[in-house]
């Protein structure tokens, strides 16, 4: 892929479509962007060759599976250089779906979805908290999540 490809308004309403529904076929989007079903097609392989679109996920209600606490846990490390081995750790523990470098009180934050508070204290006490670099977390159990969406990436 050339490393000039220009991203366009039809590409840029393409991933609109379906970012609002990404099992859409393409030509229901072809019909609805104004182009045919082949250059959905190609546009979309190549926002995919130029990492753009990286796969797509399903979105899952953990609370209808049994996971009913979200939370929120602040990692603070004793060295930022250890972050490369707390991180291998991490990835170990199933319950975590996502974790960032951040700047800020914490060194680390990650999500974690667990069954409930016992759930959640045993991965805390028993995983997160051993792994050494790690000197403290702090954790924040989500009451409800109001809004969650992709940003707009048209102004109109």
């Amino acid at each position: 892929m050339a490393a000039n490809y220009e991203i366009d308004n039809v590409d840029l309403k393409i991933l609109e479509v379906l970012m609002k529904n990404a099992k859409k076929p393409y030509t229901e989007v072809a019909k609805q962007v104004y182009v045919s079903g082949g250059t959905v097609h190609v546009r979309m392989k190549k926002l995919e060759e130029l990492g753009i679109v990286d796969g797509t996920t399903l979105k899952i209600n953990y609370a209808r599976l049994g996971y009913d606490i979200t939370a929120f846990i602040g990692i603070f490390l004793s060295k930022s250089a250890l972050y490369d081995e707390v991180i291998a750790q991490l990835k170990q523990v199933t319950e975590i779906v996502n974790v960032h470098y951040t700047t800020g009180n914490y060194s680390m934050f990650a999500k974690m979805f667990c069954r409930d508070t016992n759930h959640l204290k045993d991965v805390l006490y028993d995983k997160i908290q051993r792994i050494d670099g790690i000197v403290r977390t702090d954790t924040m159990i989500s009451l409800e999540e109001s809004i969650s969406r992709n940003i707009q990436l048209n102004d109109g």
